[in-house]
Order: C-alpha cells, then sequence, then structure tokens
C-alpha cells in the first residue's frame, strides 16, 4: 500500500507528519527519521483500528457456509 503523507516542521523544529490518506491519523517526531517511523505505527494502528471498527459493524443473521475476505497488507511491518 502507498499512503500520500504531508510533513511539516512547526515552530520548535519539530517534524508534524499527516497521512492525508487516512483522516485523522499525524504523529510527530524530534527529527525527520523519528516523525517517519511514528507515522508508519500510526498508520497501522488507524488501519488496525478501522478493520476492528468495520468488523464489529458486520451483522450475520445466518452462519454461512463459506465466507472468504481479501484485505492487503503489503508492507506493512508489524513488529
Amino acid at each position: 500500500m502507498k499512503f500520500t503523507l504531508l510533513i511539516e516542521q512547526d515552530e520548535t523544529g519539530r517534524y508534524v507528519v499527516e497521512c492525508t490518506d487516512l483522516p485523522g491519523c499525524m504523529t510527530e517526531g524530534r527529527t525527520l527519521d523519528e516523525a517517519i517511523k511514528n507515522i508508519n505505527e500510526a498508520i497501522v494502528g488507524c488501519i488496525k483500528s478501522r478493520l476492528k471498527t468495520a468488523s464489529e459493524k458486520i451483522h450475520i443473521t445466518t452462519l454461512p457456509t463459506h465466507m472468504s475476505i481479501d484485505v492487503d497488507t503489503t508492507g506493512i511491518n508489524y513488529a
């Protein structure tokens, strides 16, 4: 997955990073490397949270005999 990031430096010199593809997903860091590391973690957290919320909204009234779902997690580091 590829995400668009908006990176700015605030008045104190800290880097603020926003993932514009996931509204509300943002973080900061003292250095650019730290901010990038933090936004990677924030993106994973946002996606996990949204998947959990989506799964809670799925209501199945009968037990299906077969179900499949495809989720592309290419490039996500779960370490």
